[in-house]
């Protein structure tokens, strides 16, 4: 568009802050909840900005969707990984951490198979699409727009990413919740004792909660961490050689950002609280940007991106059977390990309650690992698929 509404910074935050919170406000409340099963908050947050650059409304172009994406992804992956509790996680739940590690090498290994596949159907850089894509299914959205934002995936190959994303959801979230009715069968498969689940159940309802009070101390501290962490990262991401087209400075980047952060979750600055939300909150602020830059014209290779998605997620269902099989466990540690992948913090804990609801805690912790993992398996995947499509 020419000429557009709304063209100054704070305009173009505050409508789309609004929207994202406009939207979490109708699922909190209950408003839309049968529209919400099936369409979650996230394409929405995407979906409505699209309309509004397209329509005039606000630009697609704009000097402040840069500064988000340079001041906004650094310090939102450092607070999220700041809650990572490897220790804990593979405590109390060792072998299941072992299968969502399998799933993991599932979503690496089908995004090259899938890719392989539809390649031919897409547009040259559609492998960064799937990359951004590998991202959210070892992670979550976080990583999916950490990848992006590394990677500098096109507006509109991230638009397809969180359509296949979401599409795919549909589908794997059911059978997920299902297989709670395929139990014993599911022993008989991978052979896992009584005692062992019945040990890890206890261990996992035993598990300490935190306390959730956010004080003014801890949000300065969190501050502090996550710009120190940007300015570490970001002057030593130029001492690193760059590797076309995925290993750019703007990757090193967002792997110092990753690894340093990691690192302070097993400092005392894990016991910042209020990071996770402030973390999630920032994120889909991110998402809304993404959608405002995109160009609806980019959307008519859906089909193939999709039908490689669902190639996909059954490859990453096999890498889950195999990991269960080999590590003995039972049909709800491998459902959990799926969704703590596929769907990541949003979902797991849904399916760990309707599984066993002593499960849940541990199901968000392996999330967080998910989180942890997302951006090196994902870029290690974006970078294969590049091989492969030449």
């Amino acid at each position: 568009m020419e000429t557009t509404l709304v063209t100054s910074p704070e305009g173009i935050l505050s409508i789309l802050i609004a929207t994202c919170l406009f939207f979490f406000y109708l699922e909190k409340t209950g408003k839309m909840k049968s529209i919400f099963k099936i369409f979650p908050p996230l394409i929405f947050i995407y979906l409505i900005p699209v309309f509004y650059s397209n329509s005039g409304l606000i630009p697609q172009s704009a000097p402040v969707y840069d500064t988000l994406k340079t001041y906004l992804l650094p310090l939102f992956i450092t607070l999220m990984l700041l809650d990572v509790d490897i220790r804990q996680c593979v405590k109390v739940m060792k072998r299941g951490t072992v299968v969502m590690l399998f799933g993991t090498l599932g979503v690496i290994v089908g995004a090259v198979g899938a890719y392989a596949i539809v390649k031919n159907f897409l547009e040259p850089e559609a492998w960064k699409a799937f990359g951004t894509l590998a991202g959210s299914w070892i992670g979550g959205t976080g990583n999916m727009a950490a990848v992006a934002g590394a990677l500098n995936t096109p507006e509109h190959l991230f638009g397809i990413a969180v359509l296949a994303d979401n599409l795919v959801y549909l589908v794997w979230l059911p059978i997920m919740l299902a297989s709670k009715n395929w139990n014993r069968f599911f022993q008989r498969f991978t052979g896992v004792s009584d005692e062992y689940t019945e040990k890890m159940h206890e261990l996992a309802s035993n598990m300490v909660q935190k306390d959730k009070t956010v004080e003014m101390t801890h949000v300065l501290g969190l501050l502090f961490c996550g710009f120190a962490v940007t300015w570490a990262a970001t002057t030593l991401s130029t001492l690193f050689p760059v590797l076309e087209p995925v290993f750019s400075p703007a990757v090193w980047r967002m792997l110092l950002i990753t690894t340093f952060a990691l690192l302070l979750s097993f400092s005392p600055a894990k016991k910042l609280q209020g990071s996770h939300a402030i973390a999630m909150a920032l994120i889909y602020v991110f998402v809304s940007m993404m959608g405002a830059r995109a160009d609806l014209s980019g959307l008519t290779q859906a089909p193939w991106f999709i039908a490689g998605a669902f190639i996909w997620i059954f490859i990453h269902g096999l890498f889950c059977l195999l990991g269960a099989k080999i590590m003995k466990v039972d049909v709800h540690t491998a459902a959990i390990a799926s969704a703590a992948n596929i769907g990541g913090a949003a979902s797991a804990p849904i399916v760990a309650a309707y599984h066993n609801e002593s499960l849940v805690p541990v199901s968000i912790l392996m999330s967080l690992i998910g989180y942890a993992v997302g951006n090196y398996g994902a870029l290690l995947a974006a970078q294969i698929c590049y091989w492969i499509g030449g």
